[in-house]
This record gives structure tokens, C-alpha cells and sequence, in this order.
């Protein structure tokens, strides 16, 4: 269920799926393509967690893994599941696949 316009009542807003806060249906693929990257971008960042996990743990069983590398290798791989985090910051928004730019705001003295 999608609702569109700010004014629109707060109960279609708060059972809809997707709430458009503009009367543009054009938004709708920008939001489908923004979930689309976010459910990637988790998918991948699940797989780097959980292979740095079983790489530390079968390293540990071996006793090839001390604690102190453990924990730098763990923060390490938390260091990569952000930085991967942070692409979305990328994916193109607004009309003709850009982020509109905020307009300036004059300084007050």
C-alpha cells in the first residue's frame, strides 16, 4: 500500500508500506531502487560479518588465532561492514538521477 501527500490522513500514512510525502509517482521508483541497494547492501554486509566470524573462530580452534589479533582482525571487518554502509550515501537521488542540492541559506549577523 503506497500513500502520497504530505496531507494526506495520519492513518493511510502510518498502515501504508511506503508513504511519499510528495504527489509525484515518479518517487516511487526512486524509492524502490533506494530499498533495492539497502536490502544489497545489508545481504553483503551480512556475508563480510559472518565470514570474518568463521574465519576468527576456525583460526581460534586451530590455535592460529590470539586474542589480541582476534579482536583487531573483528574491528577490522566492522571498519569494512561501515565503509560498505556508506555507499548508500551514493545511490543517485531526485530528478534526472541526482541529489537535489540544498538550497543556500543566507547567514544572519
Amino acid at each position: 500500500m503506497i500513500a502520497t501527500g504530505a496531507a494526506g490522513s495520519d492513518v493511510a500514512i502510518e498502515t501504508a508500506n511506503i508513504a511519499l510525502m510528495a504527489n509525484d509517482l515518479d518517487m516511487l521508483a526512486e524509492a524502490t531502487a533506494i530499498s533495492r541497494a539497502t536490502l544489497r547492501n545489508m545481504r553483503q554486509n551480512l556475508v563480510i560479518a559472518l565470514l570474518t566470524v568463521a574465519g576468527l573462530l576456525a583460526g581460534v580452534f586451530n590455535g592460529d588465532v590470539h586474542m589480541a589479533e582476534g579482536m583487531l582482525i573483528h574491528q577490522l571487518s566492522v571498519l569494512v561492514v561501515i565503509a560498505n554502509a556508506m555507499r548508500l550515501l551514493r545511490v543517485p537521488r531526485g530528478p534526472g538521477g541526482r541529489r537535489p542540492v540544498p538550497a543556500a541559506v543566507p547567514a544572519t549577523a
